[in-house]
């Protein structure tokens, strides 16, 4: 499979958070790096740009959009192989208390689907759906897991609605022989659903892929804690961008910055997700499902002396 990346939303991102020449930027999810080469622009001398990613690719990708930047006063660049749920500690380890402007692509770039992981179930690929080396795999999950946890997983992370009957296949079809490719695991989601679901316009494979792939990665629990490091490293005044692309991530998203909001954080700018506009969509298929929501920081209070302890012939500024 060709591979190819079109960033979502490359506009709206760069709108929404109005980024200074002197910013320090977090893009937590390098990707394509295609939004990690705008931003980069928008940066100047004294500007600080930190760019994380699981995929060791990734990283590699936006070493080399950085390596293209000539000019004599650019800003300085972190890059790092790692999990955004980590993002605390990188931050720690880099020296940087607060970021003014971060940004979470939660989507998967068309270079992992090309790549021979097992994120797509177009070709015949070993069935790991890991973003780097190492860690559990989906294949580790499909042999390993009893039928009721698979169930779980499919119709909690794939909103799947013949979860069980996909779960009693994969079951079957591992006591013949162990499932370690996405062909093998496609015929056993075949298997397991009416044949009718076969020839709806999305594949039957779509949300256990998804389902395995974000299991295997711990993505929701990834989300959970990298965006609450995100809000305790926002500067006030700092805004953070979340591109989501499921119901499932999406969701959590939405509660996080709403609990935000309550508790006097920040606000929501706009309060509703901006979505892709119609050129967009024609022109790039995946940025359909797009959500991008945007959080503000509230400017840090000034603490004041309460009335009765002011002392009368002295000025307070």
């Amino acid at each position: 499979m060709e591979a190819r990346h079109d960033s979502v939303l490359m506009r709206e991102v760069l709108e929404a958070l109005e980024i200074t020449s002197g910013d320090t930027v977090v893009d937590a999810t390098l990707g394509g790096a295609g939004h990690f080469a705008a931003i980069l622009a928008s940066l100047g001398e004294g500007g600080v740009i930190v760019g994380i990613d699981a995929d060791p690719a990734a990283v590699e990708r936006a070493r080399a959009a950085y390596a293209l930047d000539r000019r004599p006063h650019r800003p300085v660049a972190h890059l790092v192989n790692d999990n955004f749920r980590n993002l605390s500690h990188i931050l720690e380890r880099l020296g940087i208390g607060r970021a003014d402007k971060m940004l979470y692509d939660l989507g998967w770039s068309g270079y992992q689907i090309a790549s021979p992981r097992g994120f797509s179930f177009q070709s015949d690929e070993p069935l790991l759906m890991t973003y780097g080396e190492g860690g559990e795999t989906a294949a580790d999950i499909v042999n390993s897991a009893t039928e009721t946890e698979l169930a779980d997983i499919i119709f909690t992370y794939g909103e799947e609605r013949f979860a069980r009957g996909i779960a009693r296949a994969i079951v079957a079809a591992r006591g013949k022989e162990r499932i370690l490719t996405t062909d093998a695991l496609v015929a056993a989601i075949k298997a397991g659903t009416p044949h009718w679901y076969h020839e709806r316009r999305i594949h039957p494979a779509t949300k256990t892929f998804q389902a395995l792939r974000i299991a295997a990665n711990d993505e929701i629990g990834a989300l959970r804690e990298g965006l609450a490091a995100a809000l305790a490293a926002l500067a006030p005044e700092g805004r953070l961008a979340i591109i989501s692309f499921h119901s499932i991530e999406d969701r959590i998203v939405k509660n996080i910055l709403r609990d935000a909001v309550l508790a006097g954080q920040g606000t929501l700018t706009p309060k509703k997700p901006i979505a892709p506009s119609r050129a967009e969509i024609l022109a790039n298929r995946r940025a359909r499902s797009a959500k991008l929501r945007v959080f503000e920081k509230n400017a840090a209070l000034v603490p004041t002396a309460p009335a009765d302890v002011l002392e009368p012939n002295l000025s307070y500024a």
